[in-house]
Formats: C-alpha cells, sequence, structure tokens
C-alpha cells in the first residue's frame, strides 16, 4: 500500500509534527499578554465543539490539582443557567466559524460574562475585536483534532496566569516534548516493530469500545474515541469506571453473537484510584468469558502532564494506521461537512 495514495493530504505529517507543535504552543502560551482584569471570576466555562472542546477537557484533566475554582466544557448552544457576570467564558474554535460556539458568545454576553476566545481566525476573531475581548491566535492550516496541542497547551498558560497557579509549564512541557520525539520514531514506522501499528492490525477490523477510569484517563478515552471516528472511520464507543459497572457491564449478556465483532481497549494510568484498578481488573475477568479481544493501553511518561499528551500522541498514531489498514484517507470528514452544508 502507497501511504502517499492513501493519504494525499499527509495527515501523517500532522501527527508526526506533534512535538514540535507542542513546542510552538508553548511560546503562544509564554506570550498571552491579558488587557482585562480576571480577578474577580469564580467559574470557568470552555465553551467549543469538536477537537476544540477536547482540548478544554484535556486541559481540565492535566491541571484536575491545580484549579482553585470550578472548570466545565459546554458543548452546546446554549450555556448552563448559572453563567453570570462572575464567569469566564472561553469560546474556542479553531476555524472561528463554529456556529455552536458563536451562539455560546452571543450568550455569555448577554450574561455579562467576561469572554476569551481562542481561534485562527473567522467569525469569531471579528466578534472578540468588535467587543474588544482579549484573543489568542493560534496557527491554523490544520485540521482541528491535528491541533488539539494548539488548542490546549495556550489555555493551560492562560489559566496558569488568570489563577497564579505555582507549575513549571515550560519543563514540563518540554521534557513531554523530548519524550515523544524519541517515541515518534517507532510509532511512525510501519512494521511488526511499532506496538501502536501492531495494535491497529488487531482491531481495524473491528467497532471498538473504550473504557477509561473518571479523573484519571476519561477525557483521553473520549480523544481516542474522536480520532477512531474521524481517522479511521470507524464506529467507536467509550465510557468509563466506575460507572461502568454500575450498569453497562450488564449489557455484556446478550446478543453475544456480535461480541466477535468487538474489541475493547483500556486506558490506563498510574495515577488512577486503587479501588478503580481492582474493578478494571475484575472487568476484565468477567469479559475474558465471552469471546472479546480486550488491550490493555498504559501511559508511560515521567509526570501526569507527561503521560496526558503521550495517550494523545499514541491515539493518534492508533487512528492513522487504522485507517491506512482500511485504505482510507485519514483526513476528509465528508458526514461533518455533508451536516454543516445541509444545516446552512
Amino acid at each position: 500500500m502507497n501511504r502517499e495514495k492513501i493519504d494525499p493530504q499527509n495527515m501523517f505529517k500532522s501527527i508526526f509534527d506533534f512535538p514540535v507543535q507542542i513546542e510552538e504552543a508553548v511560546k503562544i502560551g509564554k506570550n498571552i499578554a491579558l488587557k482585562k482584569n480576571y480577578s474577580k471570576v469564580n467559574n470557568i466555562i470552555l465553551a467549543g465543539m469538536g477537537g476544540s472542546a477536547v482540548g478544554g477537557d484535556l486541559l481540565s484533566l492535566a491541571l484536575k490539582n491545580y484549579l482553585s475554582i470550578p472548570f466545565c466544557v459546554s458543548r452546546n448552544y446554549t450555556l448552563p443557567n448559572w453563567v453570570d457576570e462572575n464567569s469566564l467564558v472561553i469560546c474556542s474554535s479553531y476555524s472561528g466559524n463554529t456556529e455552536e460556539t458563536l451562539s455560546a458568545f452571543n450568550e455569555a454576553r448577554s450574561k455579562n460574562a467576561t469572554v476569551i476566545g481562542i481561534t485562527t481566525g473567522g467569525v469569531l476573531s471579528s466578534w472578540l475585536k468588535e467587543y474588544d475581548c482579549d484573543e489568542i491566535t493560534i496557527v491554523d492550516g490544520l485540521q482541528p483534532r491535528a491541533a488539539v496541542g494548539y488548542s490546549m497547551i495556550p489555555m493551560m498558560f492562560l489559566i496558569k496566569k488568570i489563577l497564579e497557579i505555582e507549575l513549571n509549564l515550560d519543563f514540563i512541557l518540554d521534557e513531554t516534548k523530548n519524550e515523544l520525539l524519541e517515541k515518534r520514531n517507532t510509532y511512525s514506522i510501519m512494521n511488526s516493530q511499532n506496538p501502536v501499528y501492531s495494535l491497529a492490525q488487531k482491531i481495524y477490523k473491528k467497532c471498538v469500545v473504550i473504557y477509561g477510569e473518571t479523573g484519571a484517563t476519561d477525557k483521553l478515552a473520549i480523544r481516542l474515541k474522536g480520532q477512531l471516528c474521524e481517522n479511521s472511520k470507524m464506529l467507536t464507543f467509550v465510557n468509563e469506571i466506575p460507572e461502568m459497572n454500575h450498569n453497562e457491564i450488564v449489557g455484556w449478556e446478550n446478543n453475544s453473537d456480535i461480541f466477535s465483532r468487538l474489541v475493547v481497549l483500556w486506558l490506563v494510568d498510574s495515577s488512577g484510584h486503587i479501588r478503580n484498578s481492582k474493578r478494571v481488573e475484575i472487568t476484565q475477568s468477567i469479559l475474558d468469558k465471552f469471546p472479546i479481544e480486550q488491550y490493555t493501553i498504559r501511559l508511560e511518561g515521567k509526570s501526569f502532564i507527561n503521560r496526558i499528551f503521550y495517550s494523545i500522541h499514541y491515539g493518534d498514531w492508533l487512528s492513522y494506521w487504522c485507517a491506512f489498514l482500511h485504505q482510507t484517507d485519514p483526513t476528509p470528514v465528508d458526514k461533518i461537512n455533508f451536516l454543516k452544508k445541509a444545516l446552512e
């Protein structure tokens, strides 16, 4: 199979360059200069969709032990009813034209909330300038899902600045970049020495079910699900421990004739709760009684933030190699484009 023929828009390069993206995103984050005062903010809402929203998810995960006020992600046209003049609404849209995010922008202003935007341009950028809001401009020219470093890292520096968090992001992310520069040399090669390619060979003909753990790998599971759907064009579902132990686990009983067409991926991190680790072990043993393939992806890295970016990079390569094995161009998202056109 010819990679260039399958991937004419070079998603390969976008994934391969992720460590460089981290470095460039750090520069953007360090150069953020705010015009407004945010000392009265007592809650933060990230309004976004798709890859932009995932950037907020991953930020909340990376900074979970440092956030002193509530932070949530809103994926909708509307904002939570409790948003008020003490709220900070971060409108994140890579294109600047995401209609749900633009709607949230207008609602934020109607509620007298403070608004910051992160975008490459579009309508959002023009509105931010019109209403004299702080704006973080990021690098354009990528698919939004391939720009998660740009969507996430500048926001990490933004939140660090606003909440006066004591955290050496420069050092952590430089360390992360160097680790991933080594990893990509293995993950980008199409051979049996590449564990990501080997896993892709085992799952690409299956319907994938991903299980993460709340507060540890749940948001990473959502990211991986999105990448397998968009890049690989594979139907993928996601849930998390411990919640799935209270309902979904019982669903693994009837319609067992389809189980052989499913594969379960477990995202596991050393930061997980000891009781959830036991739950994963027991749940895996329950599923072992059925003809279901299960594979565990263990996060690697010195710190939790290191491991978050490792998981992103690993998952992006997994989705790429699944697309390649399907001989499917990973870049186009025709059904999304059709939906947007139909909504006009």
